[in-house]
């Protein structure tokens, strides 16, 4: 289709608003622990919003409607599992992780904390930790990459090819310039966006269909296996349990960890905790609703459903087209690149400061100043988003999809570690590089098997087991290492963690 000009101009204003905020953002980043953690200032609502937008990405409102609209409620087990593991990231690690990485010689990115955490040399962990940020981040900024173009191909006409290079131009410049504020402050704004975007879709699409109890008539008219939230017993315990498991992913997401580090203060968790998981349940709630409620929408438009019947991921993008008026169709729409743009320039940040600061001033220049990190890490940007759109060049790629195989690569290559270098003293260096390399290495073999069972869900069990087999093999940590962790969980008891 060709856009209408109200649809070009609120396209247009939104990008420039993100921009300007990276031209603000830039002025305040004096050092690279400005560009990387924003300097340890943000707020309980920044907090909240930032974790909330960089978690939720172009899937939100493309892959989890579209996988919603495809199967019907059996698909809302994701959201289930995705809300208990966040929850219980925000409960169980976000404070404990604010502290440990301030006592961990301030550190600024996992491999850094892994690295200091174990008070080792850390050459070996370092690298392979910081392998597994580049590997899995270059796939799940790919799953941004092809949302974004999914975006423009379909509101703007282009071309798949050229479409990819516009959905990541404008995230790259504001994360280029303004780094961590800039990413943070946007995410603020784009997750505003993006739950007045899924709170007003469906209660126009539940409208537009004669109301609640019409519009489930309709589907159960159209396909009663819609209704099943265990379709018919086709989808059995092995598929529940992978569609739960999604959950277990949040303890290794470095783009989401990064937010916690980044908190002013050990105060601020509980009112993000708060603040967060409202704004959580609301956006997945709203995301599924759409998709649920798109299926009696289009069943009873079937001239309207050739697009979403043909890639069942733009159902979001024809009912903000077909229900509203260009005006609030380019604000809905806006929402989706909000929801691409705050996900992908968190993860271009991460996979920047693992870079810059685990090899570049780990292995190839320890004495680098800070405006050369700086830039360095801007370098690093540019580089990691190249890669990605070299990834999502394949117009068959579902978002989605390529969001499960990250999602699960570091879910079980980094939660176990989080999990245990947490809560358990005994830990050691070896027990982490085991059970990072195994998890890793479980996801990618496993998924090659093509079985039913969620990589994630062996991938965190071999991790897990590797960790305590490892750790229980190699020497006790140093008094040193071990009295700090003492130190770090009295000061959690004392503030009530």
């Amino acid at each position: 289709m060709t856009a209408s000009t109200p649809l070009l101009i609120t396209f247009g204003i939104y990008l420039l608003l993100m921009v300007g905020i990276g031209f603000v953002a830039w002025r305040r980043t004096k050092n690279f622990d400005d560009y990387i953690l924003g300097g340890r200032s943000l707020g309980g609502y920044v907090t909240a919003l930032s974790a909330g937008a960089s978690d939720m990405s172009g899937w939100l409102l493309m892959g989890l409607p579209g996988a919603m609209y495809l199967g019907g409620v059996s698909e809302s087990w994701i959201a289930i599992g995705l809300v208990l593991g966040a929850w219980a990231n925000w409960r169980f690690v976000a404070g404990p992780l604010r502290v440990y990485t301030e006592r961990t010689d301030n550190a600024l990115t996992l491999p850094d904390f892994f690295t200091t955490r174990f008070a080792t040399d850390g050459k070996l962990l370092r690298i392979v930790s910081a392998l597994v940020v580049l590997v899995f981040f270059a796939v799940y900024a790919a799953s941004g990459i092809v949302a974004g173009a999914r975006l423009f191909e379909s509101v703007f006409g282009l071309p798949y090819a050229q479409a990819l290079w516009y959905g990541a131009a404008a995230t790259v410049l504001y994360t280029l310039i303004g780094g961590f504020l800039a990413v943070s402050w946007t995410d603020t704004v784009q997750a505003t966006l993006m739950i007045f975007a899924l709170v007003l879709t469906p209660v126009i699409v539940v409208m537009s269909s004669g109301g609640m109890s019409e519009s489930l008539h309709v589907i159960e008219q159209f396909d009663p296996a819609k209704l099943d939230w265990f379709k018919g017993g086709d989808l059995g315990l092995v598929g529940i349990i992978s569609l739960i498991a999604w959950g277990l992913g949040y303890f290794g997401q470095p783009h989401i960890l990064a937010r916690f580090m980044a908190a002013d203060s050990l105060r601020v968790i509980p009112q993000a905790r708060r603040i967060g998981m409202s704004w959580m349940v609301m956006c997945l709630a709203g995301s599924l609703a759409t998709g649920f409620f798109g299926i009696a929408y289009f069943a009873e438009h079937p001239a309207l459903a050739g697009a979403v019947n043909e890639n069942h991921e733009r159902v979001f993008i024809v009912l903000a087209e077909a229900l509203f008026n260009p005006w609030i169709a380019g604000i809905l729409l806006s929402a989706i690149l909000a929801a691409i743009m705050s996900t992908l320039s968190c993860q271009l940040l991460v996979c920047s400061s693992a870079l810059t600061e685990d090899f570049y001033r780990g292995f190839v220049r320890p004495g680098a100043g800070e405006r050369e990190l700086v830039w360095v890490g801007r370098s690093m940007v540019l580089m990691v988003a190249l890669l990605a759109i070299f990834i999502a060049r394949d117009p068959n790629s579902l978002v989605l999809g390529l969001v499960s195989y990250a999602w699960a690569g570091f879910g079980a290559a980094f939660g176990p570690v989080v999990l245990f270098s947490l809560g358990w003293q005994r830990m050691t260096k070896t027990g982490a590089l085991s059970g990072m390399v195994v998890g890793a290495l479980t996801v990618i073999l496993w998924k090659q098997t093509g079985s039913a069972l969620y990589e994630i869900v062996p991938g965190v069990i071999t991790a897990s087991i590797a960790i305590v087999v490892g750790s229980l093999l190699s020497p006790a940590p140093s008094q040193a290492v071990q009295a700090r962790h003492q130190q770090v969980r009295l000061s959690l008891r004392e503030t009530g963690y």
